[in-house]
């Protein structure tokens, strides 16, 4: 090609982007003010919601699972309260899961007050936070570079792509959504800054930042981010040759960052204390340092790989203790050769560096050097990441495309095949996130050695009344990894069911002298002993449960049944109070309570209670009975005859209820004939 020619199309590119081309001569000027929406964004931006909602929309059949979900939802005291006062205080103080995203716990409160424990409502809002995030990004990058079918396929790939399937299927992840809409949003207010940078605009900047770090501290690498779209496509670097004080323009906009970089150090110190107090940081000594950065080299390239090919995709990635010393110099030379070409190119191909650091600086905080957990990766973790690979992928698939002349319907025409395909798999992946033992066997169906989801299928078959199957499953995760209490405490609570108690004693033991701070192996520990007729040894175990977890819901119930069954009917009232306000829908508590006001004389107290416990569980058979005798003993018996004939509704069966109903209908008529 002459010289003369690639000036030409120089010439050309320049002018069907004037904005763009505006923006190379023009350094800490911003580019002019973006055009109003036009109706065909608009269109497009629902396009992407309704097609993101019609992909995923299986998921409102899906159920809570075993996996985060009772700790984030189903069994936290705080949220499954709704939205309350003091679930507002706790959000912003408690360091649950390890971690400070009071948002999040926030939006969890907000669905358990919209939709109580329908898990269908939870799915619903996780991913109408997707979708939103989609046609945010579409927006962000058209405004930005002003190219439409580009910026459609990457936001279409980042809603439809299967390794998003578990960020929007898993309740448990709803800090993902929530805080990449608020990762999109702030694109979106520091690209109309960069047009017009006023103060009120970056403050705006501030805030939407503030509020991401607030629901997932992931997002510190957002200022970095911002820097790379200075470069392109803002292009708010000043010109583009070497004559040009390209330094001095970067000093000036890392500067105006500043404040942006205190919020990222400040989230990032709190995370880390965070973690490290709640024991999710793992030591040097569990993950030495050279494995770690030889599984980062390797995870590196493992999305990509997951990326172009999604295959194999599980909820949990055994780590892999022994990695190859050639595996992970090859993956080094692999990396390092990509980053030098993009580099290399960052001129004349201003997108490879955008696209590639993106990625690569946006999986820093998760890529496993500070190791939180015991996965090697994660889906999940490449929710913002891969946006860097679409974007390398949408514009150079179209450079290439233009060079070669192609025509405009070929190229859609793959775009939309590839997005349809990617929906597709997308669907199928969908299927295992229905319920915790479609989860877990499908990621033993693809993993190896895979403790935890053995110990979460055992939870699952457990849950469905398979106590011998879930015990398999304890005994398998317990082989591949003898050292995991988590498996050994679910162990011990499945040998309980079966009245082995001696040997799930054992196991709880075990699992005390390795973890003393567990409060759960505590409770069960003690639950063990109170069944072992040791009511004094089990009653020492749930106080030292609430010792060590002052909002154990579980715990305060136990310790006030020991405490009853001893006759210390006062102190069992007060720890079944604390253990309901804790969890006000803590049915089994409320009939326990109104029992023990029922043998203190307080009958219209204990019917109260009773009636809560109904509410809360309308086929609670022992709450009916309950009702049933304190209607009695107050000479209420024709609320008693109904609430007998309830029980008899649920248990056919049930002989108390019958020999009541007659008895009571017997009395009643005699007394009519008198």
């Amino acid at each position: 090609m002459s010289k003369r020619r690639r000036k030409q199309e120089v010439n050309r590119s320049e002018r069907s982007n004037p904005r763009e081309a505006a923006g190379v001569s023009k350094a800490a000027r911003a580019p002019s003010p973006s055009p109003p929406l036009a109706p065909r964004v608009w269109w497009i931006m629902l396009a992407l919601i309704a097609t993101t909602i019609a992909v995923f929309f299986p998921v409102m059949n899906h159920d809570f699972v075993y996996y985060d979900d009772p700790k984030y939802v189903t069994e936290n005291a705080v949220v499954s309260g709704g939205l309350t006062a003091r679930g507002l205080t706790w959000a912003f103080t408690t360091g649950t899961d390890a971690n400070w995203f009071p948002l999040t716990w926030l939006s969890h409160m907000l669905d358990v007050q919209l939709h109580g424990m329908n898990a269908g409502g939870h799915h619903f809002t996780s991913l109408l936070l997707h979708a939103l995030s989609a046609a945010v990004l579409f927006k962000v990058l058209h405004m930005m570079t002003g190219m439409i079918g580009r910026s459609a396929f990457v936001a279409a790939m980042f809603s439809l792509h299967p390794l998003h399937v578990e960020s929007v299927a898993w309740v448990a992840e709803r800090k993902d959504v929530i805080s990449t809409l608020f990762w999109m949003l702030t694109m979106w207010a520091y690209a109309a800054y960069a047009r017009d940078p006023k103060l009120r605009r970056f403050a705006l900047v501030m805030v939407l930042f503030a509020l991401g770090l607030m629901s997932k501290p992931m997002l510190v690498t957002l200022p970095f981010v911002l820097l790379l779209l200075d470069f392109w496509p803002l292009r708010r670097v000043e010109g583009m040759s070497p004559k040009s004080n390209v330094q001095r323009t970067y000093a000036q906009l890392i500067r105006e960052k500043i404040p942006l970089f205190a919020l990222a150090l400040a989230s990032s110190i709190t995370t880390f204390l965070v973690q490290r107090e709640g024991g999710a940081v793992g030591t040097l000594d569990a993950y030495p340092f050279a494995q770690r950065v030889g599984n980062a080299l390797v995870t590196y390239l493992a999305y990509v790989r997951k990326m172009i090919w999604p295959a194999d995709l599980a909820a949990f990635y055994p780590y892999r203790m022994e990695i190859p010393a050639a595996g992970a110099l090859a993956a080094f030379v692999a990396l390092a050769g990509v980053s030098y070409l993009c580099l290399r190119f960052a001129r004349r191909y201003p997108y490879l560096p955008v696209g590639w650091f993106w990625y690569a600086g946006t999986l820093v905080p998760v890529i496993g050097l500070v190791q939180v957990g015991n996965q090697a990766m994660a889906d999940r973790y490449t929710y913002i990441p891969i946006v860097g690979l679409f974007i390398i992928a949408a514009w150079g698939i179209g450079e290439v495309a233009e060079k070669l002349r192609l025509n405009h319907f070929v190229l859609a025409g793959g775009a939309v095949l590839t997005v349809l395909a990617s929906a597709a798999v997308s669907r199928s992946q969908l299927r295992h996130w229905k319920s915790s033992s479609h989860l877990w066997t499908h990621a033993l169906d693809v993993t190896k050695e895979n403790h935890v989801a053995h110990n979460n299928l055992g939870l699952a078959l457990a849950g469905e009344g398979k106590t011998e199957e879930a015990i398999s499953q304890y005994r398998e995760a317990l082989r591949i990894r003898p050292a995991y209490a988590t498996a050994r405490t679910n162990l011990g609570a499945a040998l309980s069911k079966q009245g082995k108690l001696d040997e799930a004693v054992a196991n709880y033991n075990e699992v005390l002298r390795a973890k003393p701070e567990m409060a759960e192996a505590h409770l069960n520990l003690g639950a063990a002993l109170a069944s072992q007729g040791k009511i004094d040894e089990a009653i020492s175990r749930y106080q030292e449960a609430v010792r060590l977890k002052p909002d154990y819901a579980d715990a305060y119930a136990n310790l006030g049944l020991a405490l009853a069954s001893k006759g210390q009917l006062d102190a069992a009232i007060a720890e079944y109070n604390k253990a309901i306000q804790l969890r006000p829908a803590f049915a089994e508590v409320h009939n326990n309570l109104g029992f023990a006001l029922a043998r203190q004389g307080k009958l219209d107290e204990s019917i109260a209670h009773y009636n809560e416990a109904i509410r809360q569980k309308p086929d609670f058979v022992l709450a009916h009975i309950n009702l049933g005798i304190s209607l009695v003993n107050l000479n209420r018996d024709a609320e008693a005859i109904a609430a007998f004939r309830e029980v008899l509704r649920l248990d056919p069966g049930n002989e108390m209820a019958t020999r009541a109903v007659s008895q009571l209908s017997s009395e009643g008529a005699e007394s009519s004939g008198r």
